[in-house]
């Protein structure tokens, strides 16, 4: 399993890539892959990274693993394909920016979010089917942490995304170098049917603080 990654992210984590942790990584996903169905495709597994043009990265939301179910994971988090029925967390989120924008966004495929600079970043970035949190254990989420410490202190005046507990976790690797850091509750039924989601208005929040940064607003619909 070779790392597909655009040259820029290469260069920008090539200490990663070489540590030992990651070559285990990369050994004991070769083996889950050749044992059991895993998911995202192989080759989607860096996706995230390769969507995401580095010079124009401006937001970061951060998930915990991909979707465990047949066609599902795409390499984004929270996104699936166009074809495919919405998962309810990404219902939820669809809600909340029809509740800021007034316009309900049709496409399940969130590419377009990342061709413009926004990091789609699962924690840990394969999952076994039907096991969610089944690849834990492989070490994920020490690259991930890392890449997300690398690039707030790479990079100035970001949004970072932190929904739910497990992402509100990951704010201890976020430098700070003038980054805005927006918390809720997750997009889940479970937490969202709580009031822990809905009216956070954080794609709002995070497209005035972009413009106020004099960045380019996200077109989120």
């Amino acid at each position: 399993m070779s790392v597909r990654i655009s040259e820029p992210w290469k260069k920008l984590l090539q200490n990663e890539f070489n540590s030992d942790y990651f070559l285990d990584i990369i050994d004991k996903t070769k083996q889950e892959y050749n044992n059991f169905k895993c998911f995202p495709k192989g080759k989607n597994i860096f996706r995230a990274f390769d969507s995401c043009p580095l010079e124009k990265l401006k937001v970061v939301i951060i998930g915990q693993d991909p979707y465990h179910g047949d066609n599902q994971a795409n390499g984004l988090c929270f996104s699936v394909e166009n074809e495919i029925e919405n998962p309810p967390s990404l219902v939820n989120i669809f809600k909340e920016l029809d509740t800021n924008y007034g316009e309900l966004r049709l496409k399940s495929d969130l590419s377009d979010w990342a061709d413009q600079g926004v990091l789609l970043l699962n924690s840990v970035l394969t999952v076994r089917k039907r096991f969610p949190g089944s690849h834990k254990y492989i070490g994920w989420e020490k690259f991930t942490d890392n890449v997300i410490n690398i690039i707030s202190i790479e990079k100035k005046g970001l949004v970072f995304m932190l929904w739910g507990n497990y992402a509100k976790s990951k704010e201890k690797f976020i430098d700070d170098n003038d980054h805005l850091i927006l918390k809720s509750g997750h997009p889940s039924p479970l937490s969202a049917n709580k009031g822990y989601w809905f009216g956070n208005s954080h794609f709002k929040k995070c497209n005035e603080f972009l413009i106020k940064n004099n960045s380019i607003p996200v077109n989120w619909i």
